[in-house]
Protein backbone atom coordinates (compact mmCIF):
# COMPACT_ATOMS: atom_id res chain seq x y z
CA UNK A 1 0.00 0.00 0.00
CA UNK A 2 1.51 3.52 -1.08
CA UNK A 3 2.08 4.48 2.52
CA UNK A 4 2.28 8.85 1.78
CA UNK A 5 -0.76 8.81 -0.63
CA UNK A 6 -2.54 6.02 2.73
CA UNK A 7 -1.07 8.65 5.22
CA UNK A 8 -2.34 11.28 3.39
CA UNK A 9 -6.14 9.72 3.38
CA UNK A 10 -6.03 8.84 7.22
CA UNK A 11 -4.90 12.47 7.92
CA UNK A 12 -8.54 13.67 5.80
CA UNK A 13 -10.44 10.96 7.51
CA UNK A 14 -8.83 11.65 11.50
CA UNK A 15 -9.35 15.91 10.64
CA UNK A 16 -12.80 15.51 9.45
CA UNK A 17 -13.23 13.80 12.33
CA UNK A 18 -12.06 16.59 14.54
CA UNK A 19 -14.16 19.03 12.42
CA UNK A 20 -17.51 17.16 13.42
CA UNK A 21 -16.57 17.67 16.98
CA UNK A 22 -16.19 21.77 16.33
CA UNK A 23 -18.41 22.65 13.50
CA UNK A 24 -21.43 24.37 14.28
CA UNK A 25 -23.75 23.74 11.35
CA UNK A 26 -25.63 20.57 9.82
CA UNK A 27 -25.05 21.18 6.23
CA UNK A 28 -21.55 20.88 6.68
CA UNK A 29 -21.66 17.75 8.95
CA UNK A 30 -22.90 16.26 5.69
CA UNK A 31 -20.14 17.58 4.02
CA UNK A 32 -17.96 16.39 6.37
CA UNK A 33 -18.88 13.22 6.45
CA UNK A 34 -19.25 12.76 2.32
CA UNK A 35 -15.01 13.77 2.59
CA UNK A 36 -14.40 11.03 5.00
CA UNK A 37 -16.14 8.67 3.03
CA UNK A 38 -14.70 9.65 -0.43
CA UNK A 39 -11.32 9.21 1.36
CA UNK A 40 -12.47 5.61 2.31
CA UNK A 41 -13.55 4.84 -0.71
CA UNK A 42 -10.05 6.26 -2.11
CA UNK A 43 -8.21 4.00 0.10
CA UNK A 44 -10.35 1.34 -1.10
CA UNK A 45 -9.72 2.08 -4.63
CA UNK A 46 -5.91 2.06 -4.00
CA UNK A 47 -5.86 -1.68 -2.61
CA UNK A 48 -7.58 -2.53 -5.66
CA UNK A 49 -4.85 -1.23 -7.52
CA UNK A 50 -2.08 -2.79 -5.74
CA UNK A 51 -3.88 -6.60 -4.64
CA UNK A 52 -5.92 -6.66 -7.74
CA UNK A 53 -8.51 -8.20 -5.78
CA UNK A 54 -11.79 -7.30 -7.94
CA UNK A 55 -13.48 -7.59 -4.68
CA UNK A 56 -11.84 -4.08 -3.19
CA UNK A 57 -13.45 -2.56 -6.52
CA UNK A 58 -16.85 -3.70 -5.90
CA UNK A 59 -16.70 -2.67 -2.47
CA UNK A 60 -15.31 0.84 -3.53
CA UNK A 61 -18.15 1.13 -5.76
CA UNK A 62 -20.86 0.27 -3.29
CA UNK A 63 -18.97 2.82 -1.17
CA UNK A 64 -19.51 5.60 -3.12
CA UNK A 65 -22.55 5.15 -3.99
CA UNK A 66 -24.04 4.38 -0.36
CA UNK A 67 -21.69 6.36 1.94
CA UNK A 68 -20.39 9.28 -0.99
CA UNK A 69 -23.86 9.74 -2.51
CA UNK A 70 -26.82 7.98 -0.45
CA UNK A 71 -26.21 9.03 3.03
CA UNK A 72 -24.83 12.90 2.65
CA UNK A 73 -27.98 13.00 0.72
CA UNK A 74 -30.23 11.73 3.64
CA UNK A 75 -28.60 14.21 6.09
CA UNK A 76 -29.07 17.38 3.46
CA UNK A 77 -33.13 16.02 2.61
CA UNK A 78 -33.18 15.93 6.69
CA UNK A 79 -31.94 19.38 7.64
CA UNK A 80 -34.32 21.31 4.67
CA UNK A 81 -36.85 19.10 5.47
CA UNK A 82 -37.09 20.43 9.23
CA UNK A 83 -35.10 23.84 8.77
CA UNK A 84 -31.93 22.27 11.05
CA UNK A 85 -29.33 24.56 10.55
CA UNK A 86 -27.57 24.42 13.15
CA UNK A 87 -26.39 22.07 15.41
CA UNK A 88 -27.63 20.85 19.15
CA UNK A 89 -25.19 21.77 21.51
CA UNK A 90 -22.61 19.23 22.94
CA UNK A 91 -22.80 17.98 26.75
CA UNK A 92 -19.46 19.57 27.38
CA UNK A 93 -18.28 23.10 26.08
CA UNK A 94 -15.92 23.51 23.12
CA UNK A 95 -12.43 23.70 24.75
CA UNK A 96 -13.15 20.50 27.23
CA UNK A 97 -14.12 18.85 24.03
CA UNK A 98 -11.18 19.62 22.22
CA UNK A 99 -9.31 18.68 25.77
CA UNK A 100 -11.26 15.46 25.73
CA UNK A 101 -9.91 14.63 21.40
CA UNK A 102 -6.35 15.40 21.81
CA UNK A 103 -6.86 13.07 25.30
CA UNK A 104 -8.14 10.61 23.27
CA UNK A 105 -5.37 11.22 20.70
CA UNK A 106 -2.64 10.73 22.47
CA UNK A 107 -4.30 7.72 23.99
CA UNK A 108 -4.37 6.15 20.58
CA UNK A 109 -0.86 6.75 20.36
CA UNK A 110 0.23 5.43 23.73
CA UNK A 111 1.76 2.33 24.86
CA UNK A 112 -1.41 0.87 25.62
CA UNK A 113 -2.38 -0.05 22.19
CA UNK A 114 0.78 -0.67 21.42
CA UNK A 115 0.29 -4.33 20.59
CA UNK A 116 -2.46 -3.44 18.07
CA UNK A 117 -0.75 -0.68 16.40
CA UNK A 118 2.38 -2.40 16.02
CA UNK A 119 -0.08 -5.82 14.02
CA UNK A 120 2.14 -3.89 10.93
CA UNK A 121 5.07 -2.14 12.28
CA UNK A 122 5.07 -0.61 9.01
CA UNK A 123 2.07 0.62 9.76
CA UNK A 124 1.99 2.09 12.75
CA UNK A 125 1.27 5.57 12.36
CA UNK A 126 -1.79 4.79 10.02
CA UNK A 127 -3.26 2.36 12.69
CA UNK A 128 -2.26 4.58 15.17
CA UNK A 129 -4.51 7.49 13.46
CA UNK A 130 -7.33 4.89 12.73
CA UNK A 131 -7.69 3.87 16.02
CA UNK A 132 -7.58 7.91 16.96
CA UNK A 133 -10.39 8.32 14.22
CA UNK A 134 -12.37 5.46 15.87
CA UNK A 135 -12.06 6.85 19.76
CA UNK A 136 -13.30 10.32 18.05
CA UNK A 137 -16.16 8.92 16.54
CA UNK A 138 -17.55 7.15 19.74
CA UNK A 139 -16.75 10.15 21.51
CA UNK A 140 -19.03 12.41 19.07
CA UNK A 141 -21.69 9.92 19.66
CA UNK A 142 -21.78 10.24 22.89
CA UNK A 143 -21.09 13.96 23.52
CA UNK A 144 -23.64 15.80 20.86
CA UNK A 145 -27.17 16.01 21.87
CA UNK A 146 -28.50 15.85 18.36
CA UNK A 147 -29.53 13.10 16.75
CA UNK A 148 -28.10 14.02 13.40
CA UNK A 149 -24.95 14.21 14.63
CA UNK A 150 -25.21 10.75 16.35
CA UNK A 151 -26.05 8.82 13.07
CA UNK A 152 -23.08 10.76 11.85
CA UNK A 153 -20.66 9.64 14.90
CA UNK A 154 -22.00 5.62 14.19
CA UNK A 155 -21.30 6.34 10.36
CA UNK A 156 -17.73 7.66 10.84
CA UNK A 157 -17.48 4.62 13.31
CA UNK A 158 -18.06 2.32 11.10
CA UNK A 159 -15.48 4.11 8.53
CA UNK A 160 -12.93 3.94 11.08
CA UNK A 161 -13.06 0.11 11.29
CA UNK A 162 -12.74 0.12 7.84
CA UNK A 163 -9.89 1.89 7.64
CA UNK A 164 -8.06 0.35 10.49
CA UNK A 165 -8.79 -3.41 8.75
CA UNK A 166 -7.72 -2.07 5.55
CA UNK A 167 -4.35 -1.12 7.42
CA UNK A 168 -3.78 -3.67 9.50
CA UNK A 169 -4.21 -6.13 6.68
CA UNK A 170 -7.47 -8.01 7.91
CA UNK A 171 -9.38 -10.21 5.10
CA UNK A 172 -11.88 -8.33 4.13
CA UNK A 173 -14.65 -10.22 3.30
CA UNK A 174 -16.55 -9.50 0.06
CA UNK A 175 -20.25 -10.94 1.48
CA UNK A 176 -19.18 -9.31 4.78
CA UNK A 177 -18.64 -5.44 3.30
CA UNK A 178 -21.63 -5.65 0.62
CA UNK A 179 -23.84 -6.94 3.94
CA UNK A 180 -22.35 -3.42 5.57
CA UNK A 181 -23.26 -1.38 2.93
CA UNK A 182 -26.70 -3.10 2.77
CA UNK A 183 -27.03 -2.17 6.23
CA UNK A 184 -26.66 1.22 6.03
CA UNK A 185 -28.80 1.86 3.09
CA UNK A 186 -31.86 0.18 5.06
CA UNK A 187 -30.71 2.08 8.41
CA UNK A 188 -30.69 5.06 6.25
CA UNK A 189 -34.92 4.25 5.76
CA UNK A 190 -35.03 3.36 9.24
CA UNK A 191 -33.45 6.55 10.62
CA UNK A 192 -35.47 9.11 8.10
CA UNK A 193 -38.51 7.55 9.66
CA UNK A 194 -36.93 7.73 13.37
CA UNK A 195 -36.26 11.14 12.57
CA UNK A 196 -39.57 12.35 11.44
CA UNK A 197 -41.10 11.15 14.18
CA UNK A 198 -39.04 12.69 17.08
CA UNK A 199 -39.46 16.02 14.77
CA UNK A 200 -42.89 15.95 14.75
CA UNK A 201 -43.24 14.46 18.78
CA UNK A 202 -40.70 16.99 20.48
CA UNK A 203 -40.22 19.41 17.58
CA UNK A 204 -36.58 19.32 18.18
CA UNK A 205 -33.38 16.91 17.28
CA UNK A 206 -32.29 16.96 20.67
CA UNK A 207 -31.89 14.23 22.33
CA UNK A 208 -32.24 15.33 25.64
CA UNK A 209 -35.89 16.16 25.56
CA UNK A 210 -36.76 12.76 25.36
CA UNK A 211 -35.38 12.51 29.19
CA UNK A 212 -39.14 12.50 30.36
CA UNK A 213 -39.62 9.44 28.86
CA UNK A 214 -37.57 7.55 31.35
CA UNK A 215 -39.43 5.49 33.97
Amino acid sequence: MNTIFSQFLITIIFMTVVFLHIVKKNFLVAIAYGIQSFAIVMLLTNSYIITGSVSFLLIAVLGLIVKVIMAPMFIIHQIKKHDLKFLVSTYINLPFTLIVVAALTAIAHSDIFALLVNLIPANRELLSLSLSTLFLSVFLIINRKGAISQIVGILSLENSIVAFGLFSVIDQSLILEIGIVFSISVWIIIATVFISKIYKHFGSLDVTKMNHLKE
